[in-house]
């Protein structure tokens, strides 16, 4: 927390995570001013012993965030909110 407190204004930190913590870890980046990313770059299971999509994961972490009242932005308005261009 001391480094994320140091953090200059108008700094974005993104958390992630691998394997079975990916998702604990989206509700506490969350909680520490984060932004989160999931997928199966990262982790393959939705729980222990079950395979996820990459759909999946995302569902459950959108699942999470609007449990703690977190506003989800889609991808177009990460976009825009980080400038960047889209590829293709």
């Amino acid at each position: 927390m001391a480094m994320v407190n140091a953090l200059p204004p108008g700094t974005y930190l993104l958390r992630f995570l691998d394997q079975p913590m990916q998702l604990p870890f989206v509700a506490m980046a969350s909680a520490r001013r984060g932004n989160v990313r999931v997928g199966l770059e990262d982790n393959i299971y939705l729980s222990k012993g079950t395979l996820a999509s990459n759909g999946q994961l995302v569902e459950r972490a959108v699942t999470i965030l609007e449990a703690m009242n977190v506003r989800v932005i889609g991808p177009e308005e990460a976009r825009k909110k980080l400038k960047l261009k889209k590829r293709g």
